[in-house]
């Protein structure tokens, strides 16, 4: 198994971090960000790529509910 990367000390100094993405709304894209608890960006991305069928979920959730913050979709990690 491999092992993760050590977070950097710029990662360090910024503390959790978040991940961007977007999804499908029409024929246009919408812009969402997932903040995670995780101190390196690499392992923000693995959470969301495996986990990507529930967050994307909450993400269309948001949209149809109108949760947008500042054009963007802002999703916290549980």
């Amino acid at each position: 198994m491999r092992k993760l990367p050590m977070p950097t000390e710029q990662e360090v100094s910024e503390g959790p971090q978040s991940v961007s993405f977007r999804i499908a709304n029409g024929n246009a894209r919408q812009d969402c960000m997932l903040q995670t608890t995780f101190p390196t960006k690499v392992q923000a991305q693995k959470y969301l790529l495996a986990n990507w069928p529930t967050i994307e979920r909450m993400a269309r959730d948001a949209l149809a509910a109108g949760a947008i913050e500042d054009g963007q979709i802002k999703l916290m990690m549980s």
